[in-house]
């Protein structure tokens, strides 16, 4: 009776992990993944680069960082990794390389090298080091604890552009990238060293169990695919592949449509501002990620998709439009910022259901290679595509992307539920 009592007066610390993985994803995992497309006309025009050119940098830092994600999840795996210090080496990873691009100047392969350095910090401490924190913490309201910390990359995304927005102006682009990666330092080192954690004991687990469900046959934290049975399934390669074509889109729509109303802005077709319109994105990111996760644990995982789906369309047709009704971009940032629930918490909100926690690591790691190769590729090709046919054709070819993703993701995610049901997998019953 009395442990009973104790256990109600304690605090479940995977809300405490929850707060700091909100943070992790608003400063330094947004300095990494938001705010690089608003450096591309300032450094383009600095220092003669093209945009294929500059859109590289997506590309191989990237892809770099997603072929070392199984190995970041293996590392998280380990009971023997001391997760504070794998964490902070991430944030110094990111946040001292995200500065450190102010020292290559015209040198197009620096900036290669150290989006490398940014893009394998950023693995560390949000695409892999987040979901596994989280998914070692929460067998229970695992949607709304994943919707909450994902949402955190909107929130930042709206004040962190506002600053660029702001600074990039009225200052060498240099001086903003080392003020940018101290502030994901300042934010993010702290955290990694006093607050970041595995839990402790099944014990401490066991306070955000609700009480209705102590004594009914709850899924085990346990439970999963072995890695190598997973690879033997050809629906999670379909899976994987679908998140490929996930990339490709977002590597298109996401980073390359502040660099397209800038330069409409610049042309003067576009009278709304550029920064304006990021800004929204990030506040509706943020939306689309806290209501994803609610909408993953309600709706069920296809209806999900199929919103997700609906709302990137909307959003390729609106960037289309844009010149001829510039209100219409105002659409794109709604619809694209609320669809974000599908490839920021997607990968690992999905891993997690239909294949489970046993190797959940190493699974998502080879998730992310997918999807980052196409995220990196995508960005560079829409600049390939950008500079011989114009951004109209840029946009077509995302929208053809989007297709394939959610085709092969509805198709998939369906099929890998039946079977999952079949066997009578209880975490499937639940997301179904």
């Amino acid at each position: 009776m009395e442990k009973t009592q104790t256990q109600k007066k304690q605090l479940f610390y995977g809300w405490v992990i929850v707060a700091a993985c909100m943070l992790i994803q608003a400063v330094p995992f947004s300095i990494a993944a938001n705010l690089q497309p608003t450096f591309t006309n300032y450094v383009m025009s600095a220092e003669g680069f093209t945009l294929a050119q500059f859109s590289l940098i997506f590309t191989i830092g990237t892809v770099v960082s997603a072929v070392c994600s199984p190995f970041i999840g293996k590392l998280y795996s380990n009971p023997k990794t001391n997760i504070k210090l794998l964490y902070t080496v991430g944030v110094l990873m990111l946040g001292g390389g995200f500065a450190a691009f102010s020292l290559a100047g015209d040198k197009i392969f620096v900036f290669y090298a150290v989006s490398i350095l940014v893009q394998i910090g950023s693995a560390i401490i949000s695409a892999i080091g987040v979901p596994t924190l989280l998914n070692a913490w929460f067998t229970e309201n695992k949607g709304l604890a994943m919707g909450l910390a994902f949402a955190g990359s909107g929130f930042g995304n709206i004040f962190l552009q506002l600053l660029a927005g702001k600074w990039l102006p009225i200052m060498p682009y240099q001086q903003v990238y080392i003020r940018f990666g101290l502030i994901a330092i300042a934010v993010a080192l702290p955290l990694a060293l006093f607050v970041l954690r595995l839990p402790k004991s099944k014990e401490e687990l066991e306070l955000n169990k609700p009480k209705k469900k102590e004594s009914s046959n709850t899924t085990s934290s346990n439970w999963g695919y072995a890695f190598a049975e997973v690879t033997k399934m050809k629906l999670f390669w379909v899976f994987a592949v679908s998140f490929f074509f996930v990339g490709l889109y977002v590597g298109g729509m996401v980073l390359q449509f502040i660099p397209y109303l800038q330069t409409l802005e610049n042309e003067g077709i576009f009278l709304l501002g550029a920064a304006t319109v990021a800004a929204s994105f990030g506040l509706f990111s943020m939306c689309g990620n806290l209501f994803g996760g609610i909408l993953f644990d309600k709706l069920g995982v296809t209806k999900s998709l199929l919103l997700a789906a609906v709302l990137v369309m909307i959003s390729g047709f609106s960037l289309l439009f844009v010149p001829q009704v510039n209100v219409l971009a105002y659409v794109f940032a709604l619809c694209i910022g609320i669809g974000t629930f599908a490839y920021i918490m997607g990968p690992s909100y999905l891993t997690g259901a239909l294949f489970g926690n046993k190797e959940f690591g190493t699974i998502l790691g080879i998730v992310q290679i997918f999807f980052a190769a196409g995220f990196g590729i995508g960005s560079t090709l829409f600049g390939v595509v950008v500079d011989m046919a114009g951004y109209n054709a840029g946009w077509i070819s995302t929208i053809v992307y989007a297709a394939l993703a959610y085709g092969g993701l509805l198709t998939s995610t369906s099929a890998i539920i039946k079977h999952n049901k079949e066997i009578n997998v209880t975490e499937t019953k639940k997301i179904a």
